[in-house]
């Protein structure tokens, strides 16, 4: 599909305190697009709101609050007029062995990637129809191949991959364009904080390349707006991630062996692995939603 400018359109993006949200917020604006901002850290968000380029504003709200979003949906028509462009970017992570994981932790990360996307979607698709616009999901590589010690994360983004795909068909006829975004392992907070774990730091630098390289954000993002742009159905971060697509069926067998030897070889060390939610962005959900 031709490019579709962004002058003047007005985009929603959530998860936009940081990473590729504050980014993202950050590129799109540069190109002359109006920025709503959504997240659970308002100092983060004012501050972001404040650089961006173009007129900007942003809503402290938690993606998985249905009301709270609904507010949302109904305050950024009312501010800027419309909505062209919503981004479900909000997102945590876990990681560590499932048999010993916190299940409050568990859950919330199932609660904000899967349930979050969806609650975010149902917000904002009356809207989205009225303009005829689009709605980026962004998943991973977790929703192409399985992963030990992502129990979590690979299921939340496996699920939001495959509804963002089953939403595509509902309501293109309607002319909102649906598209799924891939990212590997790139530079962010979240992916830093699962770093600071030894074990889950070395057991990601061996697997296979290029799946164990930590990408730049910069050159991510800008892939993310180019497939904006064209209002793609598919949008890879990372250009090796589309050859992916053409092998996944194979790769749950072999994650499942290499990953088994891998488990044992780790083993002694497992019970040091962190539980809770990994970097800036999961201390910040965990601390409104205290325990």
């Amino acid at each position: 599909m031709s490019k579709v400018s962004l002058e003047g359109q007005v985009a929603v993006v959530t998860g936009a305190a940081r990473g590729v949200g504050e980014l993202l917020a950050r590129k799109l604006s540069a190109r002359g697009a109006k920025i709503a901002l959504v997240g659970l850290e308002p100092d983060e968000l004012k501050q972001v709101a404040g650089r961006l380029h173009a007129d900007a504003d942003w809503w402290h709200a938690d993606v998985t609050d249905h009301e709270a979003m609904a507010r949302v949906a109904a305050e950024v028509k009312e501010r800027f007029g419309k909505v062209d462009i919503v981004v479900a970017n909000a997102g945590v992570a876990t990681g560590g062995p499932f048999v010993d994981s916190d299940p409050v932790a568990w859950r919330r990360v199932i609660e904000v990637n899967l349930i979050g996307s969806a609650v975010t979607a149902r917000a904002f698709l009356p809207v989205l129809m009225e303009s005829r616009g689009y709605l980026l999901q962004i998943a991973s590589l977790a929703a192409i191949t399985p992963a030990p010690m992502m129990t979590a994360y690979c299921a939340s983004k496996s699920g939001v991959e495959a509804y963002a795909h089953s939403l595509r068909a509902e309501v293109g006829y309607k002319g909102v364009r649906v598209g799924v975004g891939y990212l590997s392992w790139t530079d962010t907070d979240m992916v830093r904080g699962a770093d600071q774990d030894d074990v889950m730091r070395e057991l990601r630098q061996r697997l296979p390349w290029p799946s164990n390289k930590t990408y730049p954000l910069g050159p991510a993002v800008d892939r993310i707006v180019a497939g904006i742009e064209r209002r793609s159905s598919h949008v890879y971060a990372q250009w090796w991630l589309r050859g992916m697509q053409g092998i996944r069926g194979y790769l749950p067998g072999v994650i499942g062996a290499v990953g088994q030897r891998e488990m044992k070889r780790f083993e002694p060390r497992l019970g040091s692995v962190s539980r809770g939610l990994v970097g800036a962005g999961g201390a910040a959900d965990e601390s409104v939603h205290q325990r």
